[in-house]
């Protein structure tokens, strides 16, 4: 019985030192398949090492792993709840601080991630990475509201529901495109370790004018030279279209996956065997090529030493036949300490290229880099439709014109996505509504006139109350409003120096001249009618209104609540009709115009649908009289009636002043 027992417990002590071998071994080969870029296998590895281990460190450590892992495969989702995780259980390690912060930002969650890049810089005070993620933050909100003119497409009919991307045109073919795709008819069954997806392959796709649509992809090379078992994508062509650049990665047992550049070219209408290229005397990882116009520089992406971090932005220059120079980095202004990745060097020299650590909206970001003097780079963000919160990256443009394709995981995509975006050609307008400035309603039918510095002259009758014109470029605008029984008015719009296309809205609000017109705004200090500073917007407001219409005479008129002496009262009041007409006189309205009223509290506010939706308490209709204030419960309802009495206003009582000119003598 004794020896039984014995060797229970030597069993169990057996197991239990075997089963630590197995997640020792475990923990290995996911570290090796981090270390390689295998990501997707170490995440399946490392999850189950975690239901295995015990100890908050420990644990802390395989979720960072896990969430590392998905930051790099761009499942930035998943991610954050990893990163979350691994924080509260160490809330020491800066690193993982700050990947937090990165992938808040990429998940649209940009006053957390704020908070999280501050909570790093105690530290790292100049981190250029934490110091732009900020400034991303606060900016991507004006970036997402105020669009680009850019139009974009997803491009369903050749998308599948596995990776697609890193799509171009094959030269000046428009009715052509060539991407890599891991769908599931690819060559290789191997599944990448990086993504869990199938290796990709290169595709191409015709457009069918019959059926308007893109066909079915087919692979490009069916004689296998291009695709094989292995990873090839990111293509990209030269001018003619007849050579093929692409990135083809070898993955080994055992060994880190071997990424380097082919070109193939197309000989009586096939593809020959891929040349590997060699840039210098090393065969360090190169990938993303992007060839120049004249075919003499190659564009492209390496983590070789010598860069600001992470992967960064290379090019070479050709020395001869399939032969190229020692590769040099683009720079500071084009590179960071993040990841660079995806060229292309558009036909008019631009270099375009995606980036996460650029001031951007999320993820990786498309980024436009111009060319200027001694070297030199001016780099901005392509900005929201074109740029999203996930991934956007690989650009491309059709030769000559401003349309093109990128790639994109974002919201609506299935995976990474192939888009197709296009900028309009020009197009200038102004729409406009015409309102009662009093009781703010619609005016049905008013006349509308566009006059403009070119010599436009329109005129249009609105209809339910709205107007629009087309407008030409370089062009300035006046646009008037019309309509009998009210006060003329005016806006003006411009196109001069415009880049792009622009649609102007104006709302034209029309004065009524059969009542008396409140003027807002207008301040005076207690028992005193000088004008307060605080006026002169609303005078001024008065003042063009009148230049707008200079064949009107308008009675100023001042009134003052119920409150103190009736006398008093009727003076104060005159003296600050006087005022306001004083203003007018200064700023060249003629004083014949100008008639100014004192009334006191004689003539107390009727109520209108205005007032009632601003105080309820009141019924349209209602005189505000000192009775009926006085019989009000309220304080504060007492005090709003006695502030809507105390008003200015003016009223038309004139429509045919002609000035009078002296003759000379």
């Amino acid at each position: 019985m004794i020896r039984q027992v014995g060797s229970i417990f030597a069993l169990f002590a057996l197991l239990l030192l075997c089963d630590g071998c197995t997640v020792s071994m475990q923990s290995k080969r996911a570290a090796t398949s981090f270390d390689n870029g295998e990501y997707y296998k170490c995440i399946a590895e490392y999850r189950k090492i975690y239901t295995k281990t015990k100890g908050r460190e420990k644990k802390a450590e395989i979720q960072l792993k896990i969430a590392e892992s998905l930051y790099r495969i761009g499942q930035y989702r998943q991610a954050e709840s990893y990163f979350k995780s691994a924080i509260y259980k160490d809330p020491s390690d800066l690193t993982t601080i700050l990947r937090y912060a990165e992938v808040l930002r990429a998940n649209g969650k940009y006053d957390e991630s704020i908070k999280s890049y501050k909570r790093f810089l105690k530290t790292n005070p100049k981190d250029e990475r934490a110091l732009n993620g900020i400034i991303s933050c606060n900016t991507c909100k004006d970036m997402i509201k105020n669009p680009t003119q850019y139009q974009i497409e997803n491009l369903k009919d050749i998308n599948s529901r596995f990776s697609d991307y890193g799509a171009v045109y094959p030269g000046l073919i428009a009715t052509e495109l060539v991407f890599a795709s891991a769908r599931d008819d690819a060559t290789g069954k191997k599944k990448n370790q990086v993504t869990g997806e199938y290796n990709s392959d290169i595709y191409r796709s015709v457009f069918n004018p019959e059926k308007k649509r893109w066909d079915t992809p087919k692979r490009l090379d069916e004689a296998l030279m291009v695709d094989t078992g292995e990873d090839e994508g990111a293509p990209n062509f030269d001018r003619t279209g007849n050579s093929l650049y692409f990135t083809r990665s070898i993955s080994e047992k055992g060994k880190d996956p071997q990424v380097e550049i082919y070109q193939s070219d197309l000989v009586s209408g096939s593809w020959s065997k891929p040349v590997k290229l060699k840039f210098g005397n090393d065969s360090l990882l190169a990938a993303h090529p992007s060839v120049s116009l004249t075919g003499d520089k190659i564009y492209f992406v390496s983590n070789r030493p010598g860069g600001f971090g992470g992967n960064d932005i290379w090019f070479s220059q050709k020395t001869g036949e399939n032969k190229w120079g020692a590769p040099r980095n683009m720079g500071p202004q084009i590179n960071t300490a993040g990841n660079e990745m995806f060229p292309f060097i558009r036909d008019n020299g631009e270099l375009y290229f995606s980036s996460d650590s650029h001031v951007g909206l999320g993820g990786l970001d498309i980024y436009r880099a111009k060319p200027m003097e001694n070297e030199k780079w001016d780099v901005e963000n392509m900005g929201s439709p074109i740029n999203s919160p996930g991934d956007d990256f690989a650009i491309s443009f059709y030769p000559g014109e401003e349309r093109g394709l990128f790639s994109s995981f974002r919201e609506g995509s299935r995976g990474d996505d192939i888009y197709s975006f296009e900028m309009p050609p020009k197009s200038y307008s102004v729409e406009g509504k015409i309102y009662n400035k009093e009781t703010g309603e619609p005016i049905e039918i008013a006349a509308v006139r566009l006059i403009g510095t070119d010599g436009t002259q329109l005129r249009m009758k609105s209809e339910k109350a709205e107007f629009k014109f087309k407008l030409k470029p370089g062009v300035e605008y006046l646009v008037t409003a019309f309509k009998k029984g009210f006060l003329n008015t005016k806006a003006y719009v411009s196109t001069v120096g415009l880049d792009q296309g622009k649609y102007f809205s104006v709302r034209m609000d029309l004065t009524p001249v059969d009542q008396p017109i409140k003027i807002d705004n207008i301040f005076y200090e207690f028992g005193k009618w000088e004008l307060l500073h605080e006026s002169i917007a609303s005078m001024d407001t008065l003042v063009t209104l009148l230049k707008e219409n200079p064949t009107v005479v308008i009675e100023l008129m001042a009134h003052t609540d119920c409150r103190g002496n009736d006398t008093d009262n009727l003076l104060l009041s005159q003296k600050r009709a006087q005022s306001v007409v004083d203003y007018l006189i200064s700023k060249g309205i003629q004083q014949a115009r100008l008639v100014a009223k004192g009334y006191g509290a004689k003539v107390p506010k009727i109520v209108d649908a205005k007032i009632v939706k601003a105080y309820p308490f009141l019924k349209k209709g209602q005189i505000l009289s000192c009775k009926f204030i006085e019989g009000l419960k309220s304080t504060d309802d007492r005090e709003v009636c006695h502030q809507l009495n105390r008003r200015s206003e003016f009223k038309v009582v004139s429509s045919e002043y002609r000035e009078k000119y002296k003759e000379p003598l």
